[in-house]
């Protein structure tokens, strides 16, 4: 099977998996919006805000895996695959805005303590919590792509926030000690923003074209340096299509050019195996022109 045909299958099965997330986020999206008013708790309304957001990067998450389906084009000679990460950076950016509300709010909770309806905080939390869980586990058995990932991530904030809201509604009920309520949601929404930065770290290191996280340069050109025939491998490039399909460029220095038959069909194997790289383009020179190369680019600087 090729590169293309996996990516194809791994992308339509994701798109399906947003997809039945996004019906059972929605559903039940309303009501928690509704109990979080009634019950006047900023936790739940956190929590119900998670879960309005949660819809929305799972259609931004469904709509960038189809996307990234479309076949190449004159336009776009390498695809769609980086659809799904700008979707992936949409729905960081969206959850990071979302925190940063949360927190302020719960900053103004905490000066300005207001009455909390505890009961009404348990049950509508404890069904948000089973959603949730269903939902994350329909995620957590597909394919672990950045797009995945950054959908993942919502529904894991809405999980910590059920709990939050279920403990806050619980301790109110028990104590009447209103702060837990904006104390837990501003402790939920700084773990949610740490992990919505690690994300977005890997998003960007994508868009900016950088190596994969999990390829060290000097080990993949040290084994291409062992196979037959190779000198050395320089200038060598590597990037990301999107978070499972990887690229690299490079010129190879051989022992003799009459080698280069033999000897490119070993490096793609080699950087396919061991380092996940399917999209390869390599240069074959001798150590003449290397030299010469060497020299006109030491004039040049």
């Amino acid at each position: 099977m090729s590169e293309h045909d996996h990516s194809g299958h791994s992308h339509s099965g994701s798109t399906k998996l947003l997809i039945v997330s996004l019906v059972f986020t929605s559903a039940y999206a309303g009501v928690e919006v509704a109990g979080g008013l009634w019950a006047n708790s900023l936790a739940l309304i956190a929590d119900a805000g998670h879960m309005i957001t949660d819809s929305l990067s799972l259609g931004i998450g469904a709509f960038a895996a189809w996307l990234s389906q479309r076949r190449a084009s004159r336009t776009h000679t390498y695809g769609f695959a980086r659809a799904e990460v700008i979707g992936a950076l949409v729905n960081v950016l969206f959850m990071l805005g979302i925190v940063v509300w949360i927190v302020f709010a719960a900053f103004e909770r905490l000066a300005n303590p207001q009455e909390v309806g505890g009961t009404t905080v348990m049950i509508v939390a404890f069904i948000g919590l089973l959603v949730n869980v269903a939902v994350a586990w329909i995620l957590v058995r597909g394919e672990k792509n950045m797009n995945v990932r950054a959908a993942l991530l919502h529904v894991m904030g809405d999980l910590a926030g059920s709990v939050a809201a279920l403990l806050a509604g619980l301790v109110i009920y028990l104590t009447g000690w209103l702060p837990i309520d904006p104390l837990l949601s501003l402790f939920i929404s700084l773990l949610i923003g740490f992990a919505s930065v690690n994300v977005l770290r890997d998003v960007l290191r994508v868009l900016m074209e950088g190596t994969p996280s999990h390829i060290d340069i000097d080990k993949l050109k040290r084994a291409i340096a062992e196979v037959d025939g190779v000198v050395e491998a320089h200038h060598v490039h590597v990037w990301s299509l999107s978070s499972s399909r990887h690229a690299l460029s490079a010129q190879i220095k051989l022992d003799q050019i009459g080698f280069w038959e033999e000897v490119l069909p070993k490096l793609q194997e080699l950087l396919q195996r061991d380092f996940g790289v399917g999209h390869s383009t390599l240069q074959p020179e001798t150590h003449q022109e290397a030299s010469s190369y060497s020299a006109d680019a030491a004039a040049r600087y």
